[in-house]
């Protein structure tokens, strides 16, 4: 285990509850940037490359948050999120700010608040911008959303890890930022998809094709980010898993359906990830929509032969 400098002692600790794919990029990220960090994963892999990493592995989520102030939780779903709830609410903690970085419901992020509201514990909903891979670099982007306070205290704690941090007002709408956003990541991943496949098909190179389209006015942050892994055809390891991917499609169209927005265009990306999940890329990128696609493409277009 790295030895804690001084300027993790005055940057202080860092509770990360949950160490997956985005949880194991904000706390290497943290102890890059001075802080000390204590961690929890019910996966015992994912504590012991916190160690490696130079963080301080718990036991429980109790033992990684005792003594700390400052909590983030990255985690897969609801039920995980209630767990974490009831652990935190029992291991006391009054005062302790908690910023809830997961993408799940609304309903489920109220219902924790209140949970932990009655220990004295302030939840922040603080969904994040970015892919796996983006986290890895620091190229996230915070939707801080909840007490004006509680937010200032943790500003120090997200710059850590993101290179953007917003302060979007009353809580929930730090997630209802992160769904118009990634009504536009569903959008733009099967879009970049559709541009390489265009491209290949017509006789360009598919890496030429990520290069000179992502320097243009047609660019987007998923052919930059996803385009390099669709020009290999190589879906892993996953910065998105495409059964993740499912869960965050059905809020986006929860929402949209409660608001009564249309979304024709959102919608048509619906059978393509489906088609995937069909095809057993559950595992895999989202960026393997470009797989589906070339699917269900006719062959490719011989050039024709002048009859002599």
């Amino acid at each position: 285990m790295k030895k804690t400098s001084r300027g993790s002692a005055a940057k202080g600790t860092v509770a990360v509850i949950g160490l997956g794919i985005m949880g194991s990029a904000i706390a290497a990220n943290l102890l890059k940037a001075g802080f000390k960090v204590r961690g929890y994963d019910v996966v015992a892999a994912r504590r012991s490359a916190l160690t490696r990493a130079g963080g301080i592995a718990a036991v429980s989520v109790a033992e990684a948050v005792k003594g700390c102030t400052r909590v983030i939780t990255s985690l897969p779903g609801p039920a995980a999120l209630d767990v974490v709830a009831e652990e935190l609410a029992q291991a006391g903690g009054r005062g302790t700010v908690v910023a809830e970085v997961s993408t799940l419901t609304i309903g489920d992020k109220e219902r924790v608040r209140a949970r932990l509201a009655g220990s004295g514990i302030e939840l922040l909903d603080c969904p994040l911008s970015g892919t796996g891979a983006q986290a890895k670099v620091g190229d996230l982007a915070v939707y801080a959303s909840g007490s004006p306070a509680a937010i200032r205290r943790m500003k120090p704690v997200f710059a850590g890890f993101a290179r953007a941090q917003y302060d979007l007002g009353v809580f929930s709408n730090g997630m209802k930022m992160k769904l118009v956003a990634n009504l536009l990541v569903a959008i733009h991943n099967v879009s970049a998809a559709e541009a390489i496949l265009l491209g290949t098909r017509a006789g360009l190179d598919a890496d030429t094709i990520v290069r000179v389209v992502a320097d243009g006015a047609g660019s987007s942050r998923m052919l930059q980010v996803r385009g390099p892994m669709m020009a290999r055809r190589n879906y892993l390891p996953a910065t998105m898993k495409m059964e993740v991917w499912q869960k965050d499609m059905a809020i986006i169209a929860s929402l949209l359906k409660e608001v009564g927005a249309a979304a024709p265009v959102f919608s048509a990306t619906v059978p393509v990830y489906d088609a995937a999940m069909a095809l057993g890329m559950e595992e895999q990128d989202t960026g393997g929509v470009l797989a589906v696609l070339e699917r269900w493409s006719s062959p490719a277009a011989r050039p024709s032969r002048r009859k002599k």
